[in-house]
């Protein structure tokens, strides 16, 4: 990925939805005799805010649109956001265009989530 951009997503807030999609790359396609090579987004950093008084949950999967399936969870797993605090993630993790990042938290627009890595063509 030596051609990357420097890519930033959200804040988004979560929803109480744990199937909710909240990250994907983009597909590329169109031009002429060009191909139509998608795009990959390398995740470097996460940070996660809790805007509320109480402690908040939150959880995330990799794999398919909408999919929370035992064994693709990353991230955090009833991840504990302290009251009016955050929680930062660091490390490398790759999503292709097949891949979304997927999760929610324990109550509706209590948790944002952004976060900041590299994006490249797949």
């Amino acid at each position: 990925m030596a051609s990357n951009k420097a890519f930033r997503f959200g804040p988004v807030a979560l929803s109480n939805t744990l199937t909710t999609n909240i990250l994907n790359p983009p597909a590329a396609s169109g031009g002429v005799n060009a191909g139509a090579a998608g795009q990959r987004i390398l995740l470097r950093h996460i940070r996660i805010v809790n805007k509320t008084a109480g402690a908040v949950t939150c959880s995330f999967w990799l794999g398919a649109t909408g999919g929370n399936v035992a064994g693709t969870e990353v991230i955090g797993q009833g991840l504990s956001v302290p009251a009016n605090n955050y929680v930062d993630w660091y490390g490398a993790l790759l999503l292709d265009p097949a891949d979304f990042l997927v999760g929610g938290a324990s109550a509706a627009t209590s948790l944002s989530i952004e976060g900041e890595g590299e994006i490249g063509v797949a």
